[in-house]
């Protein structure tokens, strides 16, 4: 078996996004691979974490994918505050590869802020990093690439309202409320969470919500926190106050990331849909480039407005519509403002309210055996698994219980414990 059918076979994804199968990104060439280990979203220690623990793997299995691709230089890229993970990663790094220091600000963890950060190319609107020679994994993508075996389990850092904020490591498939209690329970009433950080994750009520392949982190948070308040407002009422409040400052453009790297996207011009000379439109064509990082509405807007909901719900109708913009960056803009533009994370955590929160989320080490998975047929990009069991199955950990469907794009999915099949509709269950 060739080592991109081994990872196809694993069933190895993006483990920190949107999960896009690995076997196929591997199979592109590029002179350049990167190691995202930015880990930029507040409170969130996962990727630091597993350096840590796992240095050898973890760049064997950059190692492995820097061979894949055929790259000549495999690069690191972390935090350059986080001293003692360097130290620990310096000494063993292969020949062909280096470690980037990265500044402590978000967005550093943008694959196009990283890519930048790491080879002073930017990236075209609209396009991936092979597109200036370049692939990028996460941290935890590249230890199960060095594993070789299904990927069953999950890490993850608990943080915020926990007594003891931690990185666990679970079988996909566990709740989010067995997670929360390896951080000690949560010590707020009607806990909710921010799944993924909180500024590109999502709301959700529902603890007993599956952790996928992708899930990087869960933020939790007591119902009346202002972030709480920030993801649960209506789309009528982000309408209605961003219409009667938008003075056009453009501070929402200033702060954005792609613009900053010479893209079209101005998220002040997006908010015009709302109230002003373009109101009613499916306006700013721009708003195709938006990243989704949530700076215009978390940091930038002295208003409290959400020009990230009014862009993404802009570019979610563009796209719907097949509307599509073929053009270049501005190639000074970056060299001009990106580095006086750049959002400390110190600064962004008491931004958010998150200061009261202890900021650390250490890996624990103990072995968590749930009662019951439940394995969504899609977590990953492309198209939904297949099934490939049924009610009844008795199955063991590391089993093939899902397959893409032929020619479709997708990732195997495996059994997380031992025991028997009780569902099989969008997601499997299996009770141990």
């Amino acid at each position: 078996m060739s080592v991109l059918d081994q990872i196809q076979s694993c069933g190895v994804v993006g483990a920190g996004g949107a999960g896009f199968p690995t076997h196929v990104k591997l199979k592109a060439q590029a002179d350049t691979i990167i190691l995202n280990a930015a880990e930029c979203e507040p409170l969130l220690h996962k990727d630091k974490e597993l350096l840590r623990a796992y240095p050898e793997q973890i760049l064997a299995g950059l190692e492995t994918a820097r061979g894949l691709v055929g790259a000549g230089s495999a690069v690191v890229g972390i935090k350059g505050k986080y001293h003692d993970v360097i130290d620990v990663l310096a000494p063993k790094l292969p020949a062909k590869m280096r470690i980037q220091a990265l500044s402590d600000s978000y967005p550093a963890g943008d694959e196009f802020i990283l890519v930048y950060d790491v080879t002073r190319r930017i990236i075209p609107p609209g396009k991936i990093p092979l597109a200036v020679g370049c692939v990028v994994i996460n941290v935890e993508t590249a230890l199960n690439i060095a594993r070789g075996k299904p990927v069953i389990e999950k890490f993850l850092t608990v943080a915020g309202a926990v007594k003891s904020p931690a990185t666990v490591r679970v079988p996909v498939g566990t709740s989010f409320a067995e997670a929360i209690e390896l951080a000690g329970g949560a010590n707020v009433p009607s806990p909710v969470v921010l799944v993924g950080g909180t500024m590109m994750g999502r709301y959700s009520d529902n603890l007993s919500e599956p952790i996928t392949k992708t899930t990087g982190g869960l933020i939790v948070l007591g119902r009346d926190h202002p972030l709480v308040h920030r993801y649960t407002l209506p789309w009528k009422a982000i309408k209605t106050i961003g219409a009667a409040a938008c003075d056009q400052c453009n501070f929402c453009t200033y702060f954005c990331p792609r613009w900053l790297l010479g893209h079209p996207i101005e998220p002040h011009r997006a908010m015009r849909s709302l109230g002003f000379n373009m109101v009613g439109q499916p306006n700013v064509i721009g708003t195709l480039f938006c990243c989704e990082c949530n700076l215009c509405t978390m940091m930038a807007c002295p208003e409290d407005l959400d020009p990230k909901n009014v862009c993404t719900t802009n570019k979610r109708q563009l796209m719907s519509e097949g509307t599509k913009w073929a053009v270049e960056a501005d190639p000074n803009r970056a060299a001009l403002h990106l580095e006086n533009r750049r959002v400390p994370i110190g600064r962004l955590i008491r931004k958010l309210g998150l200061s009261k929160f202890v900021n650390q989320g250490p890996l624990l080490s103990a072995d968590h055996k749930p009662a019951k998975v439940v394995l969504p047929l899609k977590q990953h990009a492309g198209a939904p698994a297949k099934a490939t069991v049924s009610v009844g199955d008795r199955v063991n950990a590391g089993d093939v219980i899902a397959r893409p469907a032929d020619g479709a794009l997708g990732a195997v999915i495996h059994a997380s414990i031992n025991g028997r099949v009780t569902s099989v509709n969008e997601s499997i269950v299996i009770e141990a």
